[in-house]
């Protein structure tokens, strides 16, 4: 099949470079993509939140798949505008996509499906915000209702830093503080009437939110990650399956608004059991990455599976031994800020090293140089026999590469590395 890839980071190169790789796929294009990106698929300038635009490239191309990368134009409603041509489209529409596309409609759902989740209450106004911080107390979990990039959600001891957040957002969900480790873990779904909710969860990830090593400083749309997790419970993608995702699914087909593509539950394993932390519309960055480096399935037919309603007759994933470990390098004053134009040495070194590849996120091409163009540059992954060797490899890739100002975190995956949570 052709398939097109919309979006511009590292989670949509490392779904192109997936499909580029699946013997069922002939092209794959990419719009508007990246450098990265071009290795892999052919770009175009198509604006991603331009629906109209997206369909009209999807049809002249004759493409059999679109997948939409990210959740901005999910939630606008592009994945509504393309099906109307008649083309499959991977991801949900507008409508479904509120479930990260609102926080305060997520907690709905959630209610509404029975899924374990933290105690929250939305909040409109500033009397609203101080009776729902007296409620809980610190430490204070304060989110943005609406789309963040990932940096909407303040987690703070100090009532004064969580008041001015909330200030600065139009609504927030106030939420009680869940201890514990927290899992990603991602599931391909479909809904067909007769054939009722298939749900295909892909093994659990953990991604690492904060700029600094040991998890200090603000939060970031994710600085690295990796997969398998040989601390999670035996039985725990079945626990999330029973009562997090089928349940979830089940409760948007009776609203009339069925979820098809990618369901993202962030979870927190606490003392008093699983409870989910946010839903997300689509595939996590970084997580993908190490994902898709262990995905031993083709990834058309998962993808093609759950936009058309046939996921059910689709064998679920399959997964290589080994681990797979994604490293972001970021550029200078990220996530505050970012800096642009810096030329990036090294790509071809560390792509040349054993199970390394390299996976951009924030990069343009300037006069044949690649160069910085945001805040998350480059995801280094690594693979191998172990997560210690994955790792080892991740940070050799890192350590190839250099530009003015790159900032990376060490220790990722470094603790369950060395058997510890």
């Amino acid at each position: 099949m052709t398939c097109l890839v919309v979006g511009t980071g590292g989670r949509e190169h490392a779904l192109a470079r997936a499909l580029s790789l699946d013997p069922g796929v002939r092209a794959v294009h990419c719009a508007p993509g990246n450098p990265g990106i071009a290795a892999v698929a052919t770009l175009h300038e198509v604006d991603p939140m331009d629906g109209e635009a997206v369909a009209d490239l999807a049809e002249s191309l004759l493409v059999d798949l679109v997948v939409i990368g990210p959740e901005a134009p999910l939630v606008a409603g592009v994945a509504d505008l393309v099906r109307a041509r008649g083309i499959a489209v991977f991801g949900p529409s507008g409508a479904a996509a509120q479930l990260e596309g609102s926080k305060a409609f997520a907690k709905d759902v959630m209610e509404a499906a029975g899924v374990p989740t933290a105690a929250a209450m939305v909040c409109s106004t500033p009397v609203e915000v101080q009776a729902a911080l007296d409620a809980f107390g610190p430490p204070y979990v304060v989110k943005d209702d609406g789309l963040a990039a990932g940096k909407g959600v303040v987690v703070t001891l100090d009532r004064d830093v969580a008041v001015e957040h909330a200030a600065q957002c139009e609504r927030v969900v106030i939420e009680e503080f869940l201890d514990g480790p927290e899992v990603s873990l991602f599931a391909i779904c479909s809904w067909d009437p007769e054939v009722g909710a298939t749900v295909y969860p892909l093994q659990p990830a953990q991604d690492f939110k904060r700029i600094h090593d040991g998890d200090e400083g603000p939060n970031t749309g994710g600085m690295g990650a990796y997969t398998p997790l040989p601390w999670a419970p035996a039985d725990l993608v079945d626990e999330v399956l029973r009562d997090v995702l089928r349940p979830t699914v089940e409760e948007m087909a009776a609203r009339d608004m069925p979820f098809t593509g990618l369901l993202y539950a962030g979870l927190a394993l606490t003392s008093r059991g699983l409870r989910v932390v946010e839903f997300n519309a689509r595939f996590g960055d970084p997580e993908t990455q190490p994902l898709m480096a262990l995905l031993d399935s083709p990834l058309s037919p998962l993808l093609m599976g759950a936009a058309t309603g046939t996921l059910a007759s689709v064998e679920p994933p399959r997964w290589k031994d080994g681990a797979a470990v994604a490293v972001v390098v970021a550029s200078a004053g990220y996530p505050e800020s970012s800096s642009k134009g810096d030329v990036i040495h090294g790509l071809v070194d560390a792509e040349s090293l054993p199970d390394v590849h390299v996976i951009h996120a924030g990069t343009a091409m300037v006069e044949r140089a690649v160069v910085t163009a945001g805040g998350r540059v480059l995801a280094v992954v690594g693979t191998g026999g172990s997560l210690s060797e994955a790792r080892d490899a991740a940070y050799a890739g890192v350590a190839a590469i250099e530009f003015e100002g790159a900032q990376h975190r060490t220790d990722i995956a470094a603790r369950a590395a060395a058997g510890e949570v």
